[in-house]
């Protein structure tokens, strides 16, 4: 940020107070410290976000939707009436920022407090009656297609099918345990279907209760924040504003003090969506969980499933996290629209699962090394310092000593982490230069360079990644692939993360005895050494293996918003130019695939993925639901080979971990499980293909480059 950033700010706050308390027939009385927060926030964004926006009418519209499309994004709340009402503003809320003026804001959370108390006024008498689960009719749970009602009657409508819809759910889950419970009892007298209509209708009458006891509880202050959002986010999708209750939930969890299950959620329209799996956390671990399941019920062990679909992710998350050793149980929606109840055992992420590791493998009679780094991970605890690149240097030179050929470093899943890592880690493949260009707004990119000249590896390289490699290992990947330094084969792209944020501490900017919060905001942005960014464009795999994410917008592309891909001058770097047969060994790969059935049929899985990731119709009919659903299921069993893949070869510890695992048994026991999903690891396999093929160029040509 600029020294006239920090000069103006502290000037226009004092004026801030001083107006804020200001009042006449055009202006409402609010707080004044949500007025002040409103003019920090547009000049903290306006001077300090790499992307800064214009606040203009464009920007009013946007803002405009996203508010409310975030109140009430299954439109059963507001009437066409309201929103014709708060048309007239659309335009409008750029000069209210600007005036710190919050009369839109105040006329929709008095109108959205009006709409949630009349909701609450006829919920009860909708599940006092029977379903017809005979009736054929649907409901669409892409909810922007949906218009917002005209009458009263007409969001009764909407709320019966939504609560049909609940109780649907809830039916064919207890159909389906009275089965089993006949299945296992041939005594046990099933419970007829109107009974279990009524129970199914009971528990969505006290979910809704308890729904709108939450809505209850929240207060002016959480639905401010929720317009501030609106506000920040607008900007981009990482720019969030943190009210004083959620920036020290976030201090915890940056502290890595937070016990739950490991995973990052998003809200995708009413749903809880996972988009990313922490490394070694808990969900990691037990295997069930993936990105771009929906989270529609959460249970705290044996206790009945709270419906979480329409719940703010706040609300959601506090649900779904909880104290170590404790079992929660999520209903999933999966991405083939089949139905899964999974259990998972909450822990606190461990240290050792993101740590490098290394496995030994030998192939047609050949010794190659498989690294896996699931972090950039970096320590500045004095007693114990540890980083990827020391643990990757170390690593390297023990495989080594065992002679082996090549390496495949496995980037699958790695999230990022520490941009000093990954640096250093390029630098272990590659001779000094230029790895990464990172650039603040208006100004020229700083080339960050690996300044060690010593290679600790140059054989041949592989580097395996997915959709959601991101951030550190896409400016690793990156680096390798402008150098022409290693074979990058996995997905079709990475998750496309080229943004950098700081948190910033808004409380620095005025004199009030209140916690105003604090703003995520982007700064930076990354570029390639070849000059583009890997913003949106994430790297682009040498070699694409079909995967069950490649036909959907995983990653960066599937946020709302996100700054868009661009370009800057290319640093002044060498290619490396050493491969005997880069493109040679490219090609025979591509032929491999295209002629193997199991990558066919991971081809045919993905699209019926997408497939059915598009198809948003839910039958309320119940036997039209139910053979939907079990048409779902079958399809889902015409791909279970997927799953059944095994290969010939054989992985083992290197030598000096062999020692280690004599005396840790817990250690023995993760490597055998790391090494047995290795051996079922068609993607592995197709690298070490890769790998074996390689050839670096003779001595003599080496020095002639």
């Amino acid at each position: 940020m600029n020294r006239k950033f920090k000069l103006i700010l502290p000037i226009l706050f004092v004026f801030s107070l001083f107006t804020s308390f200001q009042t006449s027939e055009n202006t409402i009385n609010t707080d004044p410290k949500d007025k002040l927060l409103i003019t920090i926030l547009r000049y903290v964004l306006t001077e300090g976000h790499y992307k800064p926006q214009k606040i203009d009418d464009a920007f009013s519209e946007k803002v405009y939707t996203r508010f409310l499309e975030g109140l009430d994004p299954s439109k059963r709340y507001f009437l066409q009436s309201d929103i014709d009402e708060f048309s007239k503003y659309k335009t409008q809320i750029d000069d209210q920022i600007n005036s710190e003026d919050l009369s839109f804001f105040v006329l929709v959370y008095n109108r959205f407090k009006q709409r949630v108390h009349e909701s609450e006024s006829f919920y009860k008498q909708l599940l006092a009656h029977k379903f017809n689960f005979d009736k054929n009719e649907t409901i669409d749970v892409a909810y922007k297609n949906l218009t917002y009602a005209k009458n009263s009657d007409e969001i009764i409508n909407t709320w019966r099918k939504q609560l049909k819809f609940s109780t649907l759910s809830r039916l064919y889950d207890k159909i389906a345990a009275e089965n089993d419970k006949k299945k296992e009892d041939k005594t046990y007298r099933v419970k007829s279907f109107d009974i279990l209509e009524k129970e199914a209708r009971e528990a969505t009458l006290e979910n809704m209760s308890d729904y709108f006891q939450r809505v209850e509880e929240l207060t002016y202050s959480d639905w401010f924040s929720s317009y501030i959002n609106s506000i920040a986010e607008e900007f981009d999708p990482h720019t969030t504003y943190f009210d004083p209750t959620v920036k020290k939930r976030f201090d915890i969890s940056m502290a890595g003090k937070l016990e739950g299950i490991g995973a990052r959620l998003t809200k995708k329209n009413d749903y809880t969506k996972v988009i990313e799996l922490i490394s070694g956390g808990p969900a990691w671990k037990q295997g069930d969980l993936e990105v771009g399941d929906l989270i529609l019920k959460v249970a705290q062990g044996n206790e009945k499933p709270v419906d979480i679909v329409g719940m703010r992710l706040d609300d959601a998350i506090e649900f779904i996290k909880g104290k170590k050793g404790t079992e929660v149980k999520l209903t999933l929606k999966k991405l083939d629209g089949t139905i899964k109840v999974i259990s998972i055992i909450r822990d606190v992420v461990e240290l050792e699962e993101t740590f490098v590791k290394s496995s030994i493998v030998k192939k047609e009679g050949r010794t190659f090394g498989v690294i896996n780094l699931p972090k950039f991970y970096i320590d500045f605890d004095e007693k114990n310092y540890r980083n990827s690149a020391t643990d990757m240097a170390q690593e390297i030179e023990r495989l080594k000593k065992e002679n082996i050929e090549g390496i495949v470093l496995d980037l699958r899943n790695n999230g990022g982490g520490s941009l000093k890592t990954a640096i250093e880690i390029s630098g272990l493949f590659i001779n000094k230069g230029p790895v990464v260009q990172v650039k603040y707004r208006d100004r020229k990119p700083n080339v960050k360079r690996d300044i060690d000249p010593r290679m600790q590896w140059n054989g041949p390289l592989v580097v395996l990644v997915n959709e959601l490699s991101a951030s550190a290992s896409e400016i690793f990947a990156a680096a390798m692939q402008d150098y022409g330094r290693a074979v990058i084969i996995g997905g079709k792209q990475t998750y496309g993360k080229g943004t950098v944020q700081s948190v910033l501490d808004l409380n620095r900017y005025h004199n009030l005895n209140e916690d105003i919060g604090a703003l995520k905001m982007t700064i930076q942005k990354f570029y390639r050494i070849n000059g583009g960014s890997t913003q949106l464009e994430g790297v682009h795999s040498d070699i694409m293996l079909p995967d069950r994410y490649t036909y959907m917008n995983i990653g960066e592309r599937d946020l709302e918003n996100p700054l868009k891909f661009d370009k800057v001058e290319p640093a002044n770097y060498t290619f490396w130019n050493n491969y005997e047969n880069f493109n040679q060994t490219i090609n025979r790969s591509k032929k491999r695939i295209s002629n193997n059935n199991y990558f066919k049929l991971i081809d045919q899985n993905a699209k019926w993925l997408k497939k059915s990731q598009d198809d948003t119709v839910i039958y309320l009919n119940y036997k039209a639901y139910e053979k939907d659903l079990e048409y779902h299921k079958n399809q889902s069993l015409k791909y279970k080979a997927i799953g059944d893949y095994t290969s010939n070869l054989t992985y083992t510890s290197p030598l000096y971990e062999k020692v280690l695992l004599q005396n840790d048994k817990d250690l023995a026991e993760k490597r055998e499980a790391w090494h047995k999903n290795l051996k079922n690891d068609i993607y592995v396999e197709e690298a070490l293909n890769v790998l074996s093929d390689l050839k670096i160029k003779p001595q003599d040509q080496l020095v002639k480059n």
